[in-house]
């Protein structure tokens, strides 16, 4: 009896499976990265005064959902799964962008400040982990790092380190991110 035949399930290789885990995360953060304009947005639409707050968030939302929709595609072509934490994420940006913008213009910009920073240097450290091995996911991830950059900036144009409470608020959302991509690679 031949048993070559039937190995079990297909496990990919140690390089696939560590893109996989990067696509995971990236996915992750562009999911969270949406809901955390959303919630901001949710505030500040609904207060004529702000409504230069409000478009600059949907000018940056809209930069996340395209990088979202880039991740979606990545992982249906390569087979991986998104995170399980999705609904989580959802939430939790969603709650985060709504507090923060509560708190004002400059803590809703804060927490931009801090996310950006945080994903920013993230993606430095993925485009040097591709190296040559994967030079159009390395581009796409050097593109979207110049996207997020961008955004950290027009966040510290926007007043962030102006906001009560900005050390302590930068370092919480920090922490939290720097939480999350660590999860959401695995979970």
């Amino acid at each position: 009896m031949n048993n070559s035949r039937h190995k079990g399930p297909h496990k990919p290789g140690p390089r696939a499976a560590r893109i996989g885990d990067m696509l995971r995360v990236d996915h992750a953060g562009e999911y969270g990265a949406v809901a955390i304009y959303r919630g901001q947005r949710a505030v500040f639409e609904h207060l004529p005064h702000k409504a230069h707050t409000a478009r600059l968030l949907k000018d940056m939302e809209e930069g996340e959902a395209h990088h979202l929709q880039t991740f979606d595609r990545l992982l249906a072509e390569r087979k991986v799964r998104p995170t399980l934490l999705t609904p989580f994420w959802n939430a939790a940006g969603f709650g985060l962008g709504a507090a923060t913008a509560l708190m004002g213009e400059k803590a809703a910009m804060a927490c931009t400040e801090a996310v950006e920073d945080v994903i920013e240097k993230h993606y430095a450290e993925q485009i040097e982990e591709l190296g040559d091995s994967e030079p159009q996911l390395r581009e796409t991830v050097r593109q979207f790092r110049e996207d997020e950059l961008e955004h950290k900036h027009k966040a510290e144009g926007e007043g962030a380190r102006e906001a009560p409470g900005y050390r302590l608020l930068s370092a919480a959302i920090r922490l939290g991110c720097r939480a999350a991509i660590r999860i959401a690679e695995k979970v």
